[in-house]
């Protein structure tokens, strides 16, 4: 079970990440600073936001009487991610801001600011009501996805010097998100609340409408000009060894 909450873990923070706002502060900061230090400083940020995320939802899960609800709540968060996917991420400034601690102390600094209620810790939380009895599986997990997902960032990014995400990456992601969020909301109607199958096809057809209905009314402001759909890393910049 601990490797399944592991993999599972790893997998959906690879996913959540891809486009993300925190992805796209490290291939800013890779521009400005040795990625080896960058991701250093990840990590560190990571390894704190991402343990205060498990605590939040291995918390939630010690309320046994409505512990049903939090799985619900858990799975159709899923759904929320793949639009939250869907919809993208944009830089707000925090690749400008700095320390005089170095920069190892300036990125994991960002990038647990930015982190903050971000959907990597909004999806650890929900990960970790998941599987409330592997939370050091979860944070491994968690923390080793994003070190994952910003190293590609990086490579791509700013070693390559290529436009990421390509939007066949950001629907890819978003599509596999809703899914896990589709199959957990079955499973936890039929297994946990024990609904006839009347009733759990009638809501699941109503969730399908719904998320379909959010995702077109998403791709339609994103071609109208919403959102971007890559985002183009300063690789012409002069990268600074600090």
């Amino acid at each position: 079970m601990g490797i399944t909450a592991l993999v599972f873990s790893l997998g959906a923070v690879v996913l959540a990440e891809m486009g993300d706002k925190t992805q796209l502060l490290a291939m800013a900061f890779a521009a400005k600073y040795k990625a080896t230090k960058v991701m250093i400083g990840v990590f560190l940020a990571t390894i704190l936001n991402h343990a205060l995320a498990v605590a939040v939802g291995h918390m939630l899960t010690r309320f046994e009487t409505i512990q049903v609800w939090i799985q619900g709540i858990a799975a159709l968060s899923f759904i929320f991610f793949g639009l939250w996917t869907v919809r993208g991420d944009k830089l707000d400034g925090e690749e400008n801001k700095t320390t005089k601690f170095g920069a190892i102390a300036t990125v994991a600094i960002a990038f647990f600011i930015a982190e903050m209620g971000d959907k990597t810790q909004l999806t650890t939380v929900a990960l970790a009501a998941k599987f409330p009895t592997n939370p050091f599986w979860i944070l491994a997990g968690t923390t080793l996805g994003m070190l994952i997902a910003d190293g590609i960032g990086i490579i791509i990014g700013v070693v390559l010097c290529k436009k990421i995400p390509e939007r066949t990456v950001k629907l890819i992601s978003a599509a596999v998100f809703i899914f896990f969020g589709f199959l957990g909301s079955y499973q936890v109607m039929r297994s946990d609340l024990g609904l006839n199958t009347d009733i759990i096809m009638l809501v699941m057809t109503l969730l399908y409408a719904l998320t379909a209905a959010a995702t077109i009314y998403l791709l339609k402001k994103e071609s109208t000009g919403g959102t971007t759909d890559s985002v183009s890393p300063a690789c012409c910049q002069v990268k600074k060894e600090i």
